[in-house]
């Protein structure tokens, strides 16, 4: 992994443009070849960033700037993504081999959650049918990658209590993911906020970016619920 910390400038093009004014921030070049760009406030997720597979340019300029052009495959037919990165001074520039990572290590029950919704992907959606567990992306896997009844690619984040910032977290992947023309070949890749309990706030949030909330019964899951020994 490079990490860079410089005063640049970013511009986006592809399928819509944004433009990061001159600054001060790190830009991050993992060796899975994405390049993201973070500031040093107002969230943890990068304020750009191309995932792979990608190509990446360094060059200087007629004025001796460096610049970065990052190129990565349009998810459309449309023109190809590009990241231009401006680099006016190079404040750190370190390269480090961070060797094979683990994986996030779930508590139990969370960890049992998915392995439970993985055997049984249609108690979150009529019709639906595991993919892959831990389906890989350039910020980190995605807990369920399914397929509904139509064909159609849907992303699960699995929490034991739901609350904004998984919404978050789901958002980004569904981003990536949208961006991968195998995926969203059929259509738009959707995505379901699963949890044992989803807060007021969240659900909200989730509703209005179009996510899925469904609420998991644990114990019925595990069959330890049935609903023949109910009384109720």
């Amino acid at each position: 992994m490079r990490l860079v910390v410089a005063r640049c400038q970013v511009d986006y093009a592809g399928r819509l443009t944004a433009h990061l004014p001159m600054a001060t921030r790190v830009l991050m070049m993992k060796a899975d070849g994405s390049v993201l760009v973070h500031s040093d406030g107002g969230s943890y997720k990068p304020l750009n960033w191309m995932s792979p597979p990608c190509t990446v340019r360094e060059s200087t300029t007629d004025d001796g700037a460096i610049e970065w052009t990052v190129t990565s495959q349009s998810a459309t037919r449309g023109p190809d993504d590009t990241l231009r990165i401006m680099i006016e001074e190079v404040l750190h520039d370190s390269s480090h081999d961070l060797g094979v990572d683990p994986g996030l290590q779930k508590d139990g029950v969370e960890k049992h959650l998915q392995e439970l919704l993985a055997e049984h992907p249609a108690t979150l959606a009529v019709g639906l049918t595991l993919v892959r567990r831990e389906f890989p992306t350039a910020i980190g896997p995605v807990d369920l990658m399914c397929r509904d009844a139509d064909g159609l690619s849907v992303a699960v984040e699995v929490k034991r209590r739901g609350e904004i910032d998984g919404v978050e977290q789901l958002t980004r992947y569904l981003e990536l993911l949208n961006r991968d023309p195998l995926l969203s070949a059929k259509g738009p890749v959707r995505g379901i906020f699963a949890a044992q309990e989803i807060k007021p706030q969240a659900r909200v949030l989730a509703t209005d970016r179009g996510i899925a909330c469904t609420v998991v019964d644990y114990d019925a899951l595990r069959g330890l619920d049935s609903v023949e020994d109910r009384l109720f």
